[in-house]
């Protein structure tokens, strides 16, 4: 990316994160809507409810590949391949550990965590179960993401994804035998996401042992650089306590729904699905901002940058609108693939109402972050990510006793428009210095 036509290479970068990251989503979304129509409204409620301690892990976990992917970008873009293949070493055993302190803690503090969140007694044996089987699955979370991370840094957005969709396609099959056919309910969703998530990671490795041998990791002699796991724990941790923070915040806006009732909660599940489908562009976009930025940080092309963060921005601003227009003209029959129950639909529609107008907003933030962690200024996105769900829970606390659910989306919006205020300045303020 150091050379070249700056809008096709993020174009042809985002493509296939767009396409991989849908169908990483649709792990999820598949579970839902299966379990909605064959489960029944306590199970999707409970699912939903899991969902936001899934994306505390998944958000963790990325936050500390992408710090890792930074740095091997930066060696990438200098041509440090040895640094690259240390980096892929020590990332690596990290990934591991945590994964397996997240085993160890979570499966016997299940419940605990559901009594924090306040879900309801109906729904707690079946979350219960589905987050467990989660927490078992973590080291193929783990495994897949820092691999994906890996070839991305090195400019791959394209192989990670062709394994992707056949995970998919196996989540999807194991969906309909374990859910419909042996009615296993929520147990039978929960399996068929992690051996899902198994099969991607078996086939990363597979092909990186073999296609990319400055990534090939010798297991035998696999050891952490401290120097390196100094670096990557900077730069990652800090990326994942800002990744983290979302989801925490997210966890307490639940709680809040979860005291509105059953229906309440199962609307507000499908709406999270339907925003993470249509915001997932701009995600992609962000990380081909990041990997962009750092490649070329590496070597030292600060006016590339620059020419890469205007045509990510406007990349980002054009699927932002599209989202609206999509999210405002199809919200009756996107809410009813969730749900036959005319209250859940209608509580999703007044949801979209309010904010359907307004995800341009959260594009444009993703873009700023993509450049900020691009250029290594983790603290940056942190501090602004804590603005924007601080705003954002304040205002859920508030409004949602008067307006129900769509008192969420009003704090986003505000949430956002924070965030924005907080970062745009200090872009600027960079952009000026780099001159």
């Amino acid at each position: 990316m150091t050379k070249g036509n700056i809008l096709s290479q993020l174009i042809h970068f985002s493509v296939p994160l767009i396409l991989g990251n849908l169908f990483q989503l649709s792990y999820n979304m598949v579970d839902t809507i299966v379990i909605g129509r064959f489960a029944g409204s306590t199970a999707l409620a409970a699912v939903g409810t899991c969902d936001q301690v899934m994306n505390l892990l998944i958000l963790g976990v990325s936050g500390l590949c992408i710090g890792a992917s930074v740095l091997m970008g930066n060696f990438y873009g200098a041509g440090k391949k040895d640094k690259m293949k240390e980096e892929m070493n020590t990332m690596l055993l990290i990934g591991l550990l945590f994964a397996l302190a997240v085993m160890a803690a979570g499966i016997p503090l299940t419940g605990t965590i559901f009594r924090l969140m306040r879900v309801r007694p109906e729904m707690i044996d079946e979350a219960t179960v589905y987050l467990r089987v989660i927490f078992a699955g973590m080291p193929f979370m783990c495994l897949y993401n820092i691999y994906s991370a890996a070839l991305r840094s090195i400019g791959d957005s394209k192989t990670p994804i062709r394994f992707l969709v056949i995970s998919c396609m196996i989540n999807i099959t194991l969906d309909l035998v374990l859910v419909v056919a042996f009615h296993l309910s929520v147990l039978g969703a929960a399996l068929a996401t992690v051996l899902a998530q198994g099969c991607s990671a078996i086939l990363c490795i597979r092909y990186v042992n073999r296609k990319v041998p400055m990534l090939r990791v010798d297991w035998r002699t696999l050891r952490i650089n401290r120097a390196l796991a100094g670096k990557t724990l900077s730069y990652g941790g800090m990326t994942a306590l800002q990744q983290c923070t979302q989801p925490i915040g997210n966890l307490i806006i639940q709680s809040s729904v979860n005291a509105l009732g059953v229906s309440a909660a199962a609307a507000f599940s499908a709406v999270r699905k339907i925003e993470d489908i249509g915001l997932l562009p701009g995600r992609s976009i962000s990380t081909g901002i990041t990997s962009f930025t750092a490649q070329n940080k590496g070597a030292q092309n600060k006016t590339r940058i620059q020419q890469g963060f205007r045509n990510g921005m406007s990349m980002e601003i054009a699927v932002g609108a599209a989202m609206c227009a999509v999210v405002l003209l199809l919200r009756f029959p996107l809410m009813s693939l969730f749900s036959k129950d005319e209250a859940i639909i209608t509580d999703g529609v007044r949801y979209f109402n309010l904010i359907g107008f307004c995800y341009a907003l959260p594009c444009v933030t993703n873009g700023l972050q993509g450049y900020f962690r691009g250029i290594g200024k983790m603290k940056i996105t942190l501090l602004a990510t804590l603005t924007q769900i601080s705003v954002r829970v304040i205002a859920t606390l508030l409004l949602t006793p008067v307006m129900g659910i769509a008192g969420v989306g009003l704090a986003c919006v505000l949430g956002w428009t924070a965030m924005i205020a907080w970062e745009l300045p200090m872009q600027m303020h960079i952009q000026r210095k780099e001159r």
